[in-house]
């Protein structure tokens, strides 16, 4: 795979990860349309996790205001603490039906 493939599935990935519609069938797609080998489930995880790291960096500011609203019993009724609290209990029952 050359470094302007890369960069063309790494921007379709950025495009499609936060559509409802799968960013991975995507990395799939694009090089048959294009005639490109595929790139592997290596390079799909890896572009993946480079996605992660961006929301990570982007929500940093968030997230270590939600862990340290956490960590100080004053803040926790906070709104800091409540969208901690809530990003932990809301996903519960959609998981306990993935699970079932």
């Amino acid at each position: 795979m050359t470094l302007a493939q890369s960069i063309v599935l790494g921007i379709i990935q950025g495009l499609t990860e936060f559509l409802p519609i799968s960013s991975t069938a995507h990395l799939r797609i694009a090089p048959a349309l294009f005639g490109w080998p595929d790139a592997g489930a290596a390079f799909t995880a890896v572009i993946q996790l480079g996605t992660l790291l961006a929301v990570i960096l982007f929500f940093l500011r968030d997230l270590s205001g939600m862990v340290t609203a956490l960590a100080d019993p004053k803040r926790r009724r906070g709104p800091e603490g409540r969208m901690a609290l809530y990003l932990v209990v809301v996903p519960c029952p959609l998981e306990s039906l993935a699970c079932s």
